[in-house]
């Protein structure tokens, strides 16, 4: 049976080469983007690789509806929530309906898309998810002098991380395996379309990004961090995270009590 990998934003970026890396590990596609002439583009430049396009805008509820219904449909051996979009400006400055696009595109989107096909990969006992995030994930605790100023965006990414870590331990030992995909920064179309000029920071290939990803996969990551050597700060991390959730009580904290 083949296998068949559906890739959000698959036009640019990290979902183009995470297509592009499926397509030569033998998978066929069903690549998702707004640009219907770049998702052509795509197919007619990948012959030898069965691929199907689907114009569809994930800011819109009819957009994740209609990819859902695809991926409830499709027997996916992989599923790639990658369809971003950035808003970098504080919370007061960001327009109502750039922050409705960005929690539709980054939260409920593939909330929904996972939703729709994790059920079909427990039945066939085989699967991957994995939901591309980022470092901003982890900078919530930054003071303010961290910019540019992205509240929404580093929450929305916090919300892929943690939705992947208890997604992936509900589906312990089913066969289907879920990671989240925590790059830095990268050397994409991204920041360009947020009028951020990024050419002097040193940035790592969509490329390198896909194949962490891969062999995490393989090595049974569920969080995977494509430029962070020490990984024993990540475990920091989430060993804290789970001391403070075992460290609550009934009782009220003392520093909360009257003197």
């Amino acid at each position: 049976m083949s296998k068949l990998a559906l890739v959000t934003g698959a036009t640019s970026g990290i979902g183009k080469a995470f297509a592009e890396r499926l397509a030569a590990d033998g998978y066929d596609l069903i690549i998702v983007g707004r640009n219907r002439e770049r998702l052509e583009e795509f197919a007619a430049d990948h012959t030898g690789t069965k691929v199907r396009t689907v114009v569809a805008d994930l800011s819109t509820d009819d957009g994740v509806d209609t990819v859902a219904e695809i991926c409830a449909d499709e027997p996916l051996t992989m599923l790639v929530n990658n369809a971003g979009v950035a808003h970098y400006m504080p919370l007061a400055e960001l327009p109502a309906h750039k922050a409705r696009e960005l929690v539709h595109v980054k939260v409920v989107a593939p909330t929904m898309l996972t939703r729709a096909a994790v059920a079909g990969m427990q039945e066939r006992g085989e699967g991957a998810i994995v939901n591309v995030a980022g470092m901003i994930a982890f900078s919530g605790p930054a003071d303010k002098s961290v910019m540019p100023r992205r509240a929404v965006y580093a929450g929305s990414l916090a919300h892929l991380v943690a939705m992947s870590q208890t997604l992936s331990a509900e589906l312990e030992d089913t066969g289907v395996q879920v990671q989240v995909l925590c790059p830095g920064v990268v050397a994409t179309e991204f920041h360009a379309r947020q009028g951020l000029d990024m050419s002097v920071v040193p940035r790592m290939s969509a490329e390198d990004v896909v194949t962490a990803g891969l062999r995490g996969l393989g090595l049974g990551e569920v969080v995977c961090a494509p430029g962070v050597e020490d990984t024993a700060l990540l475990d920091a991390v989430f060993r804290a995270d789970l001391d403070a959730f075992g460290g609550q009580s009934p009782e009220l904290a003392s520093r909360y009590r009257s003197n």
